[in-house]
């Protein structure tokens, strides 16, 4: 059986993974097999990061939340109880932007919160 030479394809393989890992440390971007084992890798930790972002982000905007509620005297899950009661449908992420820049805004609302709960 003929031998089989890798020719063009194999070096356009290994030209396109070491581009990828342009930038990573040691042999990871100089030696194709390390490199290509650390590309796949890097590749998981962004499709698995992309959603973590999301639960991320939701747990710094509750971080803010609660505590620019705990500074108008309620906690967060009473606050977000206030809100739903008093009708006002406003997402965590916007929360969070008026509790950190408009802190008035912010409070008019916790005032409410607080209406409702009585």
């Amino acid at each position: 059986m003929a031998r089989v030479k890798g020719g063009y394809v194999s070096r356009r393989r290994r030209k396109r993974v070491l581009k990828l890992a342009k930038g990573y440390v040691g042999s990871k971007h100089r030696l194709f097999r390390t490199a290509q084992d650390q590309v796949m890798k890097s590749h998981l930790y962004a499709y698995r990061d992309r959603r973590q972002k999301k639960r991320d982000f939701r747990k710094l905007w509750i971080t803010r939340i609660n505590a620019a509620a705990r500074i108008n005297g309620l906690s967060y899950n009473r606050l977000m109880h206030g809100l739903k009661t008093a009708g006002i449908d406003m997402n965590r992420k916007m929360l969070a932007d008026l509790a950190v820049n408009d802190e008035k805004a912010f409070a008019d609302l916790a005032s409410k919160a607080k209406e409702n709960l009585k």
